[in-house]
């Protein structure tokens, strides 16, 4: 028999009853024992008891009757202040969120709530061995659309991408775009739909990583009512539901090879089938794939067909890791920092030179979404409206203790604008001046006309500029 303590334990803190027994499911389902506490109060109440001392996390809802989840939060740290928390909020509820995570709270994730990251978020916290502090990263990506002009990166490699992206966006082929976790995959499938004809139709995404091999087909494609066990009901799919929009599909790697072969079909036709269906339906959609993994290993492996590569990559791109554009890391950090600053709860954030050249040394293996959690975790338990490296031990402990001024150039390579090219020569001016004006839009967070007019130049210039560029639709 299984001892009963090799089962973690987690506290539930929510009233409603439906969702007491959803997260106490989802939470066995993860091998999680749980009890339940209808109330903040109640929650801490159970601390002392035997149950309460054998806790291995706590999960509380933002809308727990009781104290204010910030209060909650802070006494239950004086009581147990090694014990992880996480808590649940609305959708819109970044300020719950940042108070949460001031008064001391593990990690926060968003309704409605994703099964995998729950489940995600209470190993990480109570993981052992794993990246502390600020190297934790969060499990919720508090991202909004950008626009091709608001994404910042003056490495050629990734202006390369970036210039595909932009001429991909005007056309109506279907798109693949490459890259690591956390490049920013997400985000330039979300500018080029926002750049497009398209951009008043819907934008449906299905992440393939997060569905069983067994439901992507389903998910894509909809079912009839009976056409496979536990098919209670008829499904339309979300290729229908992108009709006269564009739909992103995530991991397209993980796809299994006979939804691959219904996605040909589907590209070839235009025409979608429901499983079990008979009937075919025309349907006017934009598909932008994105992979994790290169995909010619996998054609050469026999796991993903040569047909569905060709068909989905009439335009191609790669995005490179952040370690491959160092240069990059300050300016993004900053117009990541304005972005931070401007969510509820929050205020304008600086950052001193010296945390940006430990930013830029750091190697960066999550990519930009770890770049954006340090960053926001470090402007939610900062004391000041100003980060320095003592906001950044973790990473200063990774690097063996910090950089010297020698390390990485203030204004070369890894926080300003790229002046030098790999070969020691000084880059084109044409190169150094779009640059700039990159910078310069993400620094006013989209503000043309402040643009100008620090740029010194005319709004019709500061367009004409953006058009050589490449991005003149997405202006």
């Amino acid at each position: 028999m299984t001892n009963m303590r090799d089962t973690r334990m987690v506290m539930i803190v929510d009233s409603e009853p439906a969702q007491q027994r959803f997260l106490s499911a989802l939470a066995s389902r993860g091998g999680w024992r749980s009890i339940v506490a209808p109330d903040t109060d109640t929650a801490l109440a159970r601390l002392g008891t035997q149950e309460g001392m054998a806790l291995d996390a706590v999960l509380v809802d933002q809308g727990a009757p009781g104290i204010d989840i910030a209060e909650f939060v802070a006494e239950l740290r004086r009581w147990r202040p090694a014990l992880p928390l996480v808590v649940i909020t609305m959708r819109n509820g970044v300020e719950v969120a940042v108070a949460a995570m001031r008064a001391g709270a593990s990690d926060f994730v968003q309704k409605p709530i994703a099964p995998d990251r729950l489940l995600e978020a209470l190993d990480r916290v109570v993981a052992t061995g794993g990246p502390q502090g600020e190297l934790r990263p969060l499990t919720e990506k508090l991202r909004a659309p950008l626009a091709f002009e608001e994404i910042i990166g003056s490495s050629p490699n990734f202006r390369s991408a970036l210039a595909i992206a932009a001429k991909a966006a005007r056309a109506r082929v279907p798109v693949m775009i490459n890259g690591k976790p956390g490049t920013g995959k997400e985000v330039f499938a979300r500018a080029i739909h926002g750049a497009s004809p398209r951009a008043r139709g819907q934008l449906v995404m299905v992440d393939c990583s997060a569905v069983s091999p067994g439901l992507i087909g389903s998910g894509l494609f909809g079912h009839e009512r009976g056409a496979f066990p536990g098919a209670f009901d008829r499904q339309v799919g979300r290729l229908v539901q992108a009709d006269g929009g564009s739909i992103i599909i995530d991991h397209v790697e993980c796809i299994p090879l006979e939804t691959q072969a219904k996605l040909v079909e589907f590209l070839n036709s235009g025409e979608v089938q429901m499983i079990g269906g008979s009937i075919r339906q025309s349907v006017d959609v934009r598909i932008i794939a994105t992979s994790a993994s290169p995909l010619d290993k996998l054609i050469e492996a026999g796991h993903f067909r040569e047909d569905l590569f060709y068909a989905l990559s009439s335009a191609q791109l790669t995005l490179p890791s952040l370690s491959e554009r160092r240069g990059d890391v300050g300016p993004l950090a900053r117009h990541l920092l304005a972005r931070i600053g401007g969510l509820p709860g929050m205020g304008p954030i600086g950052v001193t030179d010296d945390a940006l050249r430990l930013l830029a040394a750091y190697a960066w293996p999550g990519n930009v979404r770890q770049l954006q959690d340090v960053l926001f975790r470090a402007a939610v338990e900062s004391k000041t409206d100003v980060l320095t490296s003592a906001d950044f031990r973790a990473i200063e402990a990774a690097l063996g203790g910090g950089v010297s001024d020698g390390d990485v150039a203030i204004n070369g390579e890894a926080i300003g604008v790229t002046l030098y090219l790999p070969d020691g020569n000084l880059r084109p001016l044409e190169d150094i001046e779009a640059d700039v004006i990159r910078l310069a839009i993400g620094h006013y967070r989209g503000r043309m006309s402040e643009v100008a007019r620090r740029l010194g130049i005319g709004r019709s210039t500061l367009y004409r500029k953006l058009s050589d560029l490449g991005i003149d639709t997405a202006a």
